[in-house]
């Protein structure tokens, strides 16, 4: 959606690093400026700008958002132009010519035909291609929708399917596939179609709420009062009541459409969504709320605060000039406008674009998260809010890693620090059982188009897709997201599980399908990834802000081990925690974070507690764990004994007869090893261990045993040296 932002004077001062904000905007933008340009338009299908001329497109890929892109073009013949889009597989340009006529040209060839309306009783309202199956183009008309399958051979369309209804006005997202056609004499009552690739699913017709600005008067609805916008893969219908100055919420299902609790009054300007977050923008207050449709309250996530504008040069200087592309498409000098924010010349573009029109700009919006989570005292709130962020997940994940370490080291009561380490184990334990973790570890596969199952990674918002002009068409719709990916209206996003507190308030009716994995299977993370921050990966690879038990052991507890001083039992007592939160969820903690308690109970001399920590299996059996109860049993004989204790019983006889043998048990060594079958070891190391002893009559015993149990052993060079160096003993003891 589109909307016109008022005057204001170039904001140069909040240029800086220094100023305040929760959202912001990045300079450079994109920019656009084409001789002889007849305006500008969104195809949010293949996510493009485009800018025709006379005779030629030329297009910007805006997703992913790169300032120094170079545009493409295309030849097209001359003529009014009232929408301009690509179909999916870019091979045919379709341009609107005017209310009764679409003309397509074939890329390749450059060949042209034309479909028209009957003049006389319809007329066009817009199209958009879909990748559905069943048909290739939608073109909706004042008498309804009409699907056509476009034929490459006869370079013609051909009618599929027509659904005959009386439409004012449409608004179509094609990251949802889903449009809502408007009637009625308030343009009030809705019809909605998703058309994905694989359904066409009709929705029930349902009437939106409008209040009464007089007794005699009834409101009109708008187009640029409807936003269809898509959040933690839920697909909403947003309605702005201008007399009543509330936002009207609409969850839509397959066969239901439910009405949600509005949001406070305010007063609406524009809306946009970035990484699933609504940002209300009050133009003329000249600030930006942020909301979060996730959570249960309905107050905003944060303060309203200015827009900001980021990285932009001092007044007087030129811009840097850092590839030969910038050079080619923007001047060597900074103009003012470039400073201005919330401009007249502004249209702003559903979910996360701005465009200045006047100057041929294109902006794009970023979430401060630092300044966001620094802005909040609600701990468990932020961090479940920085848990479902995808955009800047690295940053969420370090942002979450440094609060609860912050927790810890200003020794905050327990059972908060406990609430706080609960939510991130949930969200991890979620984020493995539908792979988004896995996702961020290697690079994403791309995804068929089509109705996705619950937990599909989705993030993308999308508005109206005629690609009407910016400049004469305030009700535009953009989007963002990925254009190969479909919704399904009863779909969940993977972080549904993400806020435990809300999973037993999702039980609405209407048809919703409830995919959430709850199998209950063990969730093993030990062993079997790396940490992402460990491993070096790419920041920008990354599309979960999930901890894993390794990335809580490296970058809070042994940091935090670190700098705390005094008694550790209150690190004691925060690790159990998060073991208790991990077994909960069945996660499989690190050896090394047991390794770390026993650490802090022997530094303080609570080797009873440690046994009983041992015994009632608190601390899982592993070998780093008993290796570090020996080592800690150098001071503490019943600790030493635990540890070897344990490793006989995980099986590890190898190191379990080395160890009898460093502690002078020879002869018990021997027939461990013999009765566990320890033939691993060579017979030197006995031999060696016994003569250390100086006791002959344990080198006699050894040398003994490996005569009798050990085939040829008599005939060995080993047999020979100890037999010499057992003769040379007692001689010397007669002597």
């Amino acid at each position: 959606m589109a909307g016109k932002a008022s005057t204001s004077k170039p904001n140069v001062g909040l240029s800086g690093t220094g100023g305040l904000s929760h959202a912001y905007i990045q300079y450079p933008p994109i920019r656009c400026n084409v001789p002889g340009s007849m305006g500008l338009f969104y195809d949010d299908g293949n996510k493009l700008l485009l800018s025709p001329t006379a005779d030629q497109v030329f297009s910007w890929k805006v997703v992913p958002f790169d300032p120094l892109i170079d545009p493409t073009s295309d030849s097209i013949s001359q003529g009014p132009i009232l929408a301009i889009r690509y179909s999916l597989d870019t091979k045919v340009i379709a341009i609107q010519r005017s209310s009764h006529e679409i003309q397509f040209q074939v890329r390749e060839t450059r060949e042209t035909f034309s479909h028209k309306c009957r003049p006389e009783s319809e007329s066009i309202l817009g199209f958009f291609w879909t990748d559905s199956q069943q048909c290739d183009i939608v073109i909706i008309k004042t008498s309804g929708l009409d699907l056509y399958a476009y034929n490459s051979a006869s370079k013609s369309l051909q009618l599929v399917e027509t659904k005959k209804l009386n439409v004012s006005w449409y608004v179509y997202t094609h990251e949802s596939r889903l449009v809502l056609l408007a009637s009625g004499m308030q343009c009030k009552t809705f019809h909605g179609f998703q058309i994905s690739s694989a359904d066409i699913v009709r929705l029930p017709r349902f009437d939106m709420v409008m209040a009464k600005s007089e007794a005699n008067s009834k409101p009109v609805l708008a187009a640029e009062d409807i936003f269809i916008i898509t959040v933690y893969g839920r697909i909403y219908c947003l309605q702005v009541d201008r007399v009543a100055m509330l936002l009207h919420s609409y969850r839509l299902y397959r066969d239901a459409v439910i009405q949600q609790v509005g949001l406070l009054k305010f007063l609406y300007d524009l809306l946009f969504v970035v990484d699933n977050v609504l940002l209300i923008h009050q133009i003329e207050a000249k600030v930006v709320i942020l909301y979060d449709l996730f959570a249960d309250s309905r107050a905003p996530i944060s303060a309203p605060l200015p827009l900001l504008l980021r990285g932009f040069p001092r007044s007087g200087t030129t811009s840097s000039q850092s590839s030969g592309r910038e050079s080619d498409n923007s001047c060597s000098n900074v103009s003012n406008h470039e400073a201005v924010t919330y401009a007249d010349s502004w249209t702003f573009l559903v979910p996360d674009l701005v465009c200045d029109v006047t100057n041929k700009l294109l902006w794009k919006f970023h979430l401060d998260l630092e300044a966001i989570s620094a802005s909040s005292s609600e701990v468990p709130s932020m961090l479940e809010f920085l848990q479902r962020r995808k955009f800047e997940a690295h940053k969420a994940k370090q942002l979450c890693l440094g609060i609860i370490r912050t927790l810890i080291l200003e020794h905050r009561p327990v059972p908060m620090v406990a609430k706080a380490i609960h939510v991130v184990v949930t969200s991890y334990s979620h984020s493995i059982k539908t792979g988004s973790y896995l996702k961020g570890l290697k690079p994403e596969k791309p995804l068929a188009s089509g109705v996705q199952n619950a937990g599909a990674d989705i993030s993308a918002v999308g508005t109206n897709a005629i690609g009407k002009s910016i400049i004469h068409e305030s009700n535009a719709r953009v989007d963002r997201g990925s254009s190969s990916k479909a919704l399904s209206l009863d779909s969940e996003d993977e972080s549904h599980t993400a806020n435990p507190r809300r999973n037993s308030k999702e039980t609405q009716t209407g048809g919703e399908v409830n995919n959430q994995n709850s199998s209950g299977t063990e969730v093993h993370s030990a062993y079997v990834m790396q940490s992402s921050l460990q491993s070096g990966q790419e920041e920008s690879q990354l599309t979960s802000a999930a901890i894993s038990p390794d990335e809580m052991y490296s970058f809070v507890f042994s940091p935090v081990d670190e700098e705390m001083v005094g008694d550790p039992s209150y690190l004691v007592a925060i690790i159990i925690e998060f073991l208790h939160s991990a077994n909960l969820e069945k996660i499989r903690a690190l050896p090394n974070l047991y390794v770390l308690i026993i650490q802090l109970l022997v530094r303080n001399e609570r080797y009873a507690e440690l046994g009983l920590f041992v015994i009632n299996k608190i601390l899982e059996p592993s070998k780093e764990v008993a290796l570090q109860l020996l080592e800690s049993g150098r001071q503490n004989t019943q600790t030493r004994k635990l540890g070897l204790d344990m490793l006989r019983q995980l099986g590890l006889h190898h190191d379990y007869v080395l160890l009898l043998l460093q502690d002078g048990y020879h002869m018990e060594a021997l027939r461990y090893a013999r009765k566990f079958k320890v033939d691993s070891i060579r017979p030197s190391l006995f031999l060696e261990a016994a003569f250390a002893s100086n006791d002959t009559q344990h080198l006699a015993a050894v040398l003994r045993f490996f005569v009798d149990f050990l085939p040829g052993f008599k005939t060995t060079l080993e047999h020979n040296r100890y037999l010499r160096i057992l003769n040379e003993m007692n001689t010397s003891m007669t002597a």
